[in-house]
């Protein structure tokens, strides 16, 4: 398997560093920060030799530079953002695959929260990279990108295996929970969630990863076309990308 190991930084952000024990290839997607990633690629005296980035917000390019400056490595990021993103080496785009040693990733443009948002899936270590697209029962903001665009992604994250590891880039989880109840609150599974979250969070320890398989049970973005969260909005006859789309509108307020 790919080793993962998850860095916590800034106020919420997660830096994740991959190892091939092979080949000794290291990667690190979105860096907001260089001193982590230096800090433990040293600890386990690793080589970083990939950055992978999911778009181009400050707080997932941040250490960029200095990563490349230290390191030498080659920095991955979307075709449509290689103008954003600093020192990008390597321009990707849509079904392109990358590899981590032996292990292959298979770049999904996710556009919504920016433009040029992409996602890493390694299908063979059941790990999707999903940046600030999708997040344990939430969705990215729509920044650049429209309801609909957001939405189309989702359905193409929704399709993955359902064991699939969700590797977001925040630790949001706690909030989203609370809005998830207040559109679901009779959802059984998303409850049990609540529970898991808050006793997680009150010993310090990260919410992330979820897989699909829990998002489809919990995640309101995930459950558009669920009856009673549409009886719930008031959406009973709303196509299921209107119902996201007030979804989105009420987060954005929550």
């Amino acid at each position: 398997m790919l080793d993962i190991i998850q860095i916590p930084v800034l106020t919420d952000n997660y830096i994740y560093l991959l190892h091939d024990t092979v080949s000794g290839e290291t990667a690190a997607v979105d860096p907001a920060l260089a001193e982590p990633v230096l800090r433990v690629l040293n600890q386990h005296g690793w080589q970083l030799t990939y950055i992978l980035n999911t778009h181009h917000h400050s707080d997932h390019v941040g250490g960029n530079l200095e990563l490349k400056h230290q390191t030498g490595c080659q920095i991955i990021g979307a075709k449509a953002d290689k103008h954003r993103i600093p020192a990008i080496d390597r321009s990707v785009q849509d079904g392109e695959i990358i590899n981590i040693g032996k292990h292959t990733a298979k770049v999904i443009t996710t556009a919504g929260h920016t433009s040029g948002h992409i996602v890493y899936y390694f299908a063979d270590d059941n790990a999707l990279f999903c940046g600030d697209t999708l997040f344990v029962m939430g969705c990215g903001r729509l920044f650049e990108g429209s309801a609909t665009e957001l939405w189309q992604s989702l359905q193409t994250l929704k399709a993955l295996p359902a064991d699939t590891r969700v590797y977001c880039a925040h630790e949001y989880s706690e909030n989203n929970a609370r809005f998830a109840l207040s559109v679901e609150p009779d959802n059984l599974a998303l409850q049990q969630k609540m529970r898991q979250i808050q006793e997680r969070r009150a010993n310090n320890l990260p919410t992330v990863p979820s897989t699909i398989d829990e998002e489809l049970a919990t995640n309101p973005f995930f459950r558009e076309d669920s009856p009673a969260l549409q009886n719930n909005l008031n959406c009973e006859n709303s196509a299921p990308v209107e119902v996201f789309a007030k979804l989105r509108r009420l987060k954005d307020n929550f």
